[in-house]
């Protein structure tokens, strides 16, 4: 679907740094979509609307739009029912991003029209096996940098990279293939 320009309104549930916002990010490149972002810590109602109004414009010019709220449990139910003019008619693709249980934290009408998706940190024995893969695959780190095999992220002897970057290339990698 999100290939073909179809992706569909999601949440995306999970610890800080498991990818959330470059999941968001790749939906957006793969579905040739406008690339809207907001976190609900620091905007309201106004700032959705104007989000809302200029992806009604674009949609009249064929054009769709990836609207990504970040940390949509700080919002209200006010706020959270103004998303839904632009799920319901069309002019954004909702990802909304939680830490919070969406069951408790985001109301009916946003849950009800959105697959609900649950991010987990990747163990360290994930990130090995996925260092491993990019290392050997001429679309990762064998690819970049002229087929060197067994690289690594950063110099030697540098601590291990931090952990959502394991999670972001995780979203890569799963979605590159297809």
């Amino acid at each position: 679907a999100i290939e073909h320009g179809r992706p569909f309104s999601r949440i995306l549930y999970g610890p800080p740094g498991t990818g959330k916002t470059t999941l968001a990010r790749i939906v957006a490149s793969a579905a040739d979509a406008a690339f809207e972002e907001l976190s609900a810590v620091q905007v309201g109602k106004a700032d959705v609307t104007a989000v809302l109004k200029r992806a009604a414009e674009r949609r009249k010019g064929g054009r769709g739009t990836i609207f990504f709220l970040d940390e949509i449990h700080r919002f209200n139910k006010a706020q959270q029912d103004a998303l839904l003019p632009g799920v319901e008619n069309g002019w954004v693709v909702l990802i909304a991003a939680t830490t919070g249980n969406p069951s408790f934290s985001v109301i009916s009408p946003p849950l009800s029209r959105s697959l609900l998706l649950t991010r987990q940190t990747l163990s360290d024995e994930r990130l090995a096996t996925l260092d491993a893969r990019a290392a050997g695959d001429p679309r990762g780190v064998a690819g970049a940098d002229g087929g060197v095999r067994g690289a690594t992220v950063g110099p030697a002897g540098a601590p291990p990279p931090p952990r959502w970057w394991g999670t972001g290339g995780a979203a890569v990698a799963a979605t590159a293939g297809r």
